[in-house]
């Protein structure tokens, strides 16, 4: 029996040539196609992606701040009156010196959130636009700026909705 037969037999491969002739690769220039279509679709697809999560941080801030607006209502239904600047949104969650009609927390998990970014919410009483003002600094966590980096406040909220 020669010994390509035998190969042949227990499946085995018989000389260098045959299998070059059976085995297929990837060249580096198929590979270099693939890595640059990927590279593409993620410039392409990437800031779209980075736009809509600080976008939907924005979001939640808004929301943040609403249900905020929702516990000072019932806190000062409570109370009769809404918290100082100095007691500020921690009354919500503590019971503060002579506030005697306090029925709280009005926030659940008995802390104050920050916002999406990290940063405390500023808490004024009264406010300029109204009862009270909550605001949170945006991104970077100054005031002033745009974009995502702009300061979201309270009234803004329901100037916006009225329009």
């Amino acid at each position: 029996m020669s010994n390509k037969a035998y190969a042949r037999l227990f499946g085995l491969r018989a000389g260098r040539d045959e299998t070059r002739s059976n085995e297929r690769g990837f060249t580096l220039v198929e590979m270099l196609v693939v890595i640059t279509i990927i590279g593409l679709i993620m410039g392409l697809i990437g800031p779209r992606v980075l736009n809509y999560l600080s976008e939907s941080k924005v979001k939640a801030a808004k929301i943040q701040m609403q249900s905020f607006a929702s516990a000072l209502d019932l806190f000062n239904l409570d109370a009769g009156r809404y918290p100082s600047t100095s007691e500020g949104l921690a009354a919500l969650v503590r019971r503060t010196p002579g506030v005697a009609a306090w029925n709280g927390p009005y926030l659940r998990g008995g802390n104050v959130p920050n916002d999406p970014w990290n940063h405390p919410y500023i808490y004024r009483a009264p406010g300029e636009h109204g009862a009270f003002d909550i605001v949170s600094l945006g991104s970077d966590g100054q005031e002033g700026g745009s974009g995502t980096a702009a300061d979201i406040s309270l009234d803004t909220l329901t100037s916006a909705r009225n329009e």
